[in-house]
């Protein structure tokens, strides 16, 4: 991205905005509510109209959708859903073809071609831990649980950029931890481009490799430590914001708005 703006029904949400991410980079889209982290990602898919330069996997946006994964903000699945995890996962293949999808015809007229599907199913529900709950029903599994077998399905079709939109949104602190360390080891071991929409800085900071900050129309862009500095931040934000870094070296941001006061403290211990 070069100079990008979204501008909506004639109102612009973030413009200026300069990024670059490489393969096997995690990035995360940080800002308060409204500040158009999810227009960006929309963006990238060719779904929101833009101006400067954007181009994605080599492409004008939409072009190369079939090579991103994507996982719209999640709405809980109803407990009493019976469908099991691993056929939400296997969604990731059959989702985008009229009627049920009927595996055993499958395997009855192309059994090569089952073969190699039910590899990779396997395959990416290892990749993200699922294997001791994908056979359950989806509804009956935790919301981390259920966010990873979603992150699962959008891997299925082995992307090479993986767009999240808060993904960490209602889930506890350790699941907040464990869905961070996950998406961060997707980006080292398959080398994915990873796209986060996060509203807290604070569960994923310690995987980041670049960071967008949104507010106010305005963007900053760079690493982690260029841009995740006070000085940086009230100036975007308009209020004052805090920086701390802790005995380990690791930086903690305080007074972000809209951020829950148990988010912005909950990895000091």
């Amino acid at each position: 991205m070069r100079a990008a703006s979204a501008v909506l029904g004639g109102r612009t949400i973030w413009a200026d905005v300069a990024l670059d991410v490489a393969a096997g980079e995690f990035v995360a889209v940080l800002g308060p509510n409204g500040s158009g982290k999810s227009t960006l990602l929309k963006a990238l898919l060719g779904m929101t109209p833009t101006r400067g330069t954007v181009e994605v996997l080599g492409a004008r946006p939409g072009r190369r959708n079939s090579r991103i994964g994507y996982v719209p903000q999640r709405r809980a699945f109803d407990p009493s859903l019976r469908i099991r995890g691993i056929d939400v996962v296997a969604l990731g293949l059959d989702g985008a073809r009229w009627g049920t999808p009927l595996p055993w015809l499958t395997r009855l007229i192309a059994p090569r071609r089952f073969r190699d599907r039910q590899r990779r199913l396997e395959h990416v529900i290892q990749v993200v831990g699922a294997g001791g709950y994908a056979r359950r029903p989806i509804g009956r599994c935790s919301g981390g649980e259920q966010q990873r077998l979603l992150i699962a399905q959008a891997l299925l079709r082995r992307p090479e950029l993986l767009l999240l939109d808060e993904p960490l949104e209602s889930l506890d602190v350790p699941s907040q931890a464990g869905i961070s360390a996950l998406v961060r080891d997707i980006c080292r071991r398959e080398r994915v481009a990873v796209i986060m929409v996060a509203h807290d800085v604070n569960p994923i900071l310690p995987y980041l490799d670049r960071v967008v900050y949104l507010a106010g129309g305005a963007a900053v862009s760079g690493t982690p430590d260029q841009v995740i500095t006070a000085d940086q931040l009230t100036a975007l934000y308009g209020i004052p914001i805090d920086v701390l870094r802790d005995r380990a070296g690791r930086l903690f941001v305080v007074g972000q708005p809209d951020v829950p006061a148990e988010h912005a403290d909950g990895d000091h211990g």
